[in-house]
């Protein structure tokens, strides 16, 4: 059997109810670095911790292996790039997010339907070698809605977000697609938007428009999502609108 500690050990002061014990004892060697560290020993991070030292040299193994901390010559950890490219992450969504929410909030003010900010999330490694990511979004004021919450992965072939984020992605469009689907994006970068019944879910319509960076590339996709029922056009203006207003601002 596995030896106990004698002391309990940070990790297990802070677990998160329900979590994974093997994730919060990594995190826990992330938050044992304090101001004006210039790196942790082995024995410094057991001693933190109240880990042995085994167990943090596992650990170490797996937060290196990810980035999140890198093994200087003479033996002791810094943190490691990913947590300066997590930090960039989360200062820019940040940012971002004083700029996108008021434009989605008074999008739904004016439609009474549910606002999104959508965005490609890369997938290295896998097909499609993207996502789209639900970065941002503002519920439905009414009860029957569809339940999509920031931070979830939708799909990036179908629904009119994911339709505007391939129209108008960096990439040429995919030689075998179908004369149908050809004539649907062609449609989409002509008409400045995308609104569609039933593409991802036959309960449910969208109306999206893309919003673009200061040079004019791709930012991401505003999206107002509705019931298939409620569906109206008239919204269209309103999401073109919308998009219209983070230009170069996103």
């Amino acid at each position: 059997m596995p030896r106990k500690a004698r002391i309990e050990s940070a990790s297990d002061r802070d677990a998160a109810p329900g979590g994974a014990a093997a994730v919060d004892r990594a995190l826990s060697l992330l938050a044992a670095y304090r101001p004006g560290d210039d790196g942790l020993s082995l024995a410094e991070f057991a001693q933190r911790t109240q880990l042995y030292k085994s167990t943090v040299l596992r650990l170490l193994a797996s937060l290196e292996h990810a980035g999140l901390v890198q093994r200087r010559e003479d033996g002791r950890y810094t943190l490691g790039p990913q947590v300066v490219r997590l930090h960039s992450l989360y200062t820019e969504s940040a940012s971002l997010e004083s700029v996108v929410m008021p434009v989605l909030h008074a999008l739904v003010a004016a439609t009474g339907e549910s606002a999104a900010y959508h965005v490609r999330q890369p997938r290295p490694g896998q097909l499609p070698d993207w996502a789209r990511l639900c970065l941002y979004r503002v519920d439905s004021p009414q009860v029957l809605r569809d339940h999509v919450r920031p931070g979830d992965l939708l799909p990036a072939d179908r629904g009119a977000g994911a339709r505007v984020l391939i129209a108008f992605g960096p990439e040429p469009l995919p030689p075998d697609l179908s004369a149908q689907d050809r004539a649907l994006y062609e449609a989409i970068r002509a008409q400045g938007c995308c609104a569609l019944v039933g593409d991802r879910s036959p309960d449910l319509a969208g109306i999206s428009a893309p919003a673009f960076h200061a040079d004019g590339s791709l930012a991401g996709a505003v999206t107002l999502t509705m019931p298939a029922h409620r569906y109206d056009p008239a919204a269209i203006p309103a999401v073109r609108e919308a998009a219209a207003k983070l230009a170069g601002r996103v």
